[in-house]
């Protein structure tokens, strides 16, 4: 699959902190708001976009991986991916423009910017909620700052439900003022557990309903528990 031929792609740079307005990436999220055609899930997770490409192999997403596929069989979850690169199927993170973009917008300091951001990605995400309303049964966001407020809004929107976390206590329990990100990785062990807790909530309000366990994959570790890990951090998310 080529969302955007090669011979019709912009030669504008993908690594300026103006990425959001690229016409590749406005195009590439047109083609999903439009054409894509989403599979159909029992849940749905959004998960904030990383640094390291594809982000199927980024650190930070092995580890959300660790948390939903303990709980979860794959065929019965969707991994969707937004915020610099607007929404991405994960199954699409190896094409372009998904693949090629290097800014993070977590180092961008321009107000207008930010704001753009938030205003565009909660349009999109209303849009793709609204566009799925019937693909999925749950649907689940993990994301803190400015990714966060987005989905809350695009909730407003569209009048989907979907399940963020952290949860806002835990959040402000983890807020360091002194820290260029004062909320910190989404890699640590309370974050990770209220992620692990949303999942298994849903999960267990599906089985109530259905009466088996056709939902379940085998546990080999727990994912929302152990160690604190705070030294993988390839999210990107920024804060107003």
């Amino acid at each position: 699959m080529t969302i955007i031929p090669e011979d019709e792609r912009s030669s504008l740079p993908l690594d300026t902190d103006e990425i959001i307005y690229h016409p590749d990436m406005i195009r590439a999220n047109e083609w999903i708001l439009t054409e894509y055609e989403p599979p159909v899930r029992d849940f749905c997770i959004f998960v904030p976009c990383a640094k390291k490409k594809p982000y199927h192999e980024s650190p930070s997403h092995k580890i959300f991986d660790k948390v939903i596929f303990s709980v979860l069989g794959p065929e019965h979850v969707h991994v969707v991916v937004f915020g610099t690169c607007g929404i991405t199927p994960r199954e699409l993170d190896t094409e372009y423009p998904f693949m090629d973009y290097q800014f993070m917008l977590g180092k961008c300091n321009v107000a207008k910017i930010k704001r753009d951001f938030v205003r565009m990605e909660s349009q999109r995400l209303a849009e793709y909620l609204r566009k799925t309303r019937g693909n999925y049964k749950h649907r689940i966001a993990y994301c803190i700052g400015d990714f966060r407020k987005a989905m809350e809004l695009a909730v407003e929107m569209s009048g989907v439900e979907v399940i963020i976390v952290p949860k806002k206590e835990t959040i402000k329990s983890h807020v360091q003022p002194g820290k260029k990100f004062i909320y910190g990785s989404l890699n640590q062990t309370g974050y990770l557990q209220d992620f692990s807790d949303a999942i298994a909530t849903s999960l267990g309000a599906e089985l109530s309903t259905d009466g088996s366990e056709k939902f379940c994959h085998e546990k080999e570790n727990d994912g929302a528990t152990g160690e604190e890990n705070t030294s993988i951090n390839d999210n990107d998310w920024y804060i107003l």
